[in-house]
């Protein structure tokens, strides 16, 4: 499991979801099970935890422990799966966003911009939408839009332009492929940054990442208990952006509702005011902890 992925923040995860030993949780990206295995720790023998993963390679990891049940499903499909497998409201959920070492660490998968693989970056392989497929085949104004939105490129218009006139002479089928058509855009020494951001927005795009996790949010109250913790790390600050938003106000944007007399309403109480983020001593043993925020909330 070590290999596959480290799991970030583990102890200030396990101290935000204040795991009671006859709970059930819920570990929405369970990956490499880092996060599942402690919390299992933490349950007594009528404890619960489901686990949900769309990526088959996740599979090899599960423990053999009655205790656990495992759901390859993504996380927008958390409130039907919990109600299938007997766990119509639960204590606590767990949601690490993002992408997994593993898959960064495996140059077929197309996530990373260090091997030349094939454009996928399909976290469900069963998916038929690859990074390819949006690169040669979507509108110039639609790449315009997601490079500019999902990437936060600045040059989002020119980028779009280029790699549409780029697919006119042959496909954009591998990474390499992609390096090569849009090389004359990419910024002298900050080469890697840009780059990172060009496939963070097609892997956002191909995984549907946003609107997931915006169907997630909202189905994750509904299922919380009463006290339950909701108990999210995400990784950039799109993500960010929408947990803080839902966790202090119950909604993705504008302000928040309030009943006849004036009262807020919204189904959350904030615990942690600002993101947790990793100390420099686990940054310094995992760089990928260094982008991390945790934010928890409480059903009200």
């Amino acid at each position: 499991m070590s290999n596959y992925h480290t799991p970030v923040m583990l102890r200030e995860c396990m101290d935000a979801l204040a795991i009671k030993p006859d709970g059930v949780y819920v570990d929405v990206t369970f990956g490499g099970g880092g996060h599942s295995r402690e919390i299992l720790k933490h349950l007594n023998k009528s404890g619960r935890l489901l686990a949900f993963d769309q990526d088959a390679d996740a599979q090899k990891n599960i423990p053999n422990d009655d205790r656990l049940t495992f759901i390859d499903q993504n996380f927008r499909y958390l409130k039907n799966n919990c109600r299938l497998h007997g766990a119509p409201t639960v204590n606590g959920i767990l949601a690490d966003l993002g992408v997994s070492s593993h898959q960064f660490d495996q140059p077929e998968r197309g996530f990373s911009i260090r091997f030349d693989a094939g454009l996928d970056m399909r976290m469900d392989q069963s998916a038929t939408l690859t990074a390819a497929g949006i690169v040669n085949t979507y509108p110039e104004k639609e790449l315009h839009r997601l490079f500019g939105e999902y990437g936060e490129i600045q040059n989002a218009r020119s980028l779009a332009k280029t790699v549409v006139t780029a697919r006119l002479n042959k496909p954009i089928d591998t990474v390499a492929d992609l390096k090569s058509a849009i090389a004359g855009l990419i910024p002298k020494g900050k080469e890697n940054k840009y780059l990172a951001q060009v496939f963070q927005a097609l892997r956002i795009e191909v995984n549907q990442e946003l609107a997931a996790l915006q169907e997630f949010l909202q189905q994750s109250v509904e299922i919380l208990k009463q006290g339950g913790r909701l108990v999210v790390m995400s990784y950039h600050s799109l993500e960010d952006r929408l947990v803080k938003n839902f966790m202090a106000k119950g909604k993705f944007r504008g302000e928040v509702e309030k009943d006849f007399y004036g009262n807020e309403i919204k189904p959350l109480k904030v615990v942690s005011r600002k993101a947790i983020t990793a100390s420099a001593e686990e940054i310094k043993q995992n760089n990928r902890a260094r982008s991390a925020k945790l934010r928890i909330a409480e059903k009200i």
